[in-house]
């Protein structure tokens, strides 16, 4: 009864919808930002490099609540407030850095000396890294991204903050609907609940191989 309700009497499907269209949407961006932005940290000295370093890890500092009054000024003069553009941009904001960092110290394992062979067999920068350097980082990449779905798909707080139409809302904040002041309902609570796991599983799942060659890689050394 629980299932059917959660279909027929709540807008599930609406909130799961909305929440995959954020989720990998920011995962993508996280990673094809993060992915550029730690290669150019890891393969070139440039001025403020190491303090480019020092404030990404430095707005890992910073607790997520902090941010939700700029980001929310920011939304409103941007007019971006109830719209997907406001929670992909507050999203991407906190999982970039993280990125980056993770990322850039994968780059700094691998040889440049394979960059230099793929250049003069005819290759250009751009080429070497897309061919070279992307296929070698599979494994951090696949990192990256489940971190990054991981991180929004759970997100509540900047959600709640700048989400205000029920067509929009993520499911964390449709549960958060179903507790009423003086009635909660567990039974369908605990079906979406369940239900909203599956897309992680799935993901896990697909993404199984990577993880385990990434925790692996450089354990053992020939």
């Amino acid at each position: 009864e629980s299932y059917v309700a959660l279909f027929t009497e709540k807008d599930f499907l609406v909130w799961l919808w909305n929440s995959l269209i954020i989720t990998v949407t920011v995962s993508f961006v996280g990673v094809a930002l993060s992915a550029t932005s730690g290669y150019a940290f890891s393969r070139w000295k440039f001025p403020g490099r190491n303090a480019g370093l020092i404030f990404l890890l430095t707005t890992q500092m910073i607790p997520a609540g902090m941010l939700m009054i700029p980001l929310f000024i920011l939304m409103v003069s941007l007019k971006f407030t109830n719209t997907y553009y406001g929670v992909l941009f507050a999203y991407s904001v906190t999982a970039v850095p993280f990125s980056i960092w993770i990322l850039k110290g994968y780059y700094d394992t691998i040889p440049p000396d394979l960059e230099e062979a793929a250049m003069v067999d005819g290759a250009s920068r751009l080429g070497a890294f897309t061919r070279v350097i992307l296929p070698l980082s599979t494994p951090s990449l696949a990192i990256v991204y489940l971190f990054n779905f991981m991180s929004a798909w759970n997100e509540f707080i900047m959600a709640r903050v700048l989400l205000k139409d029920s067509e929009r809302i993520t499911w964390p904040i449709g549960l958060f609907n179903l507790i009423k002041d003086f009635d909660a309902e567990w039974g369908v609570y605990a079906a979406s609940a369940v239900l909203i796991t599956i897309p992680v599983v799935i993901l896990f799942l697909f993404s199984s191989k990577w993880l385990i060659s990434g925790l692996t890689l450089g354990s053992v050394k020939g």
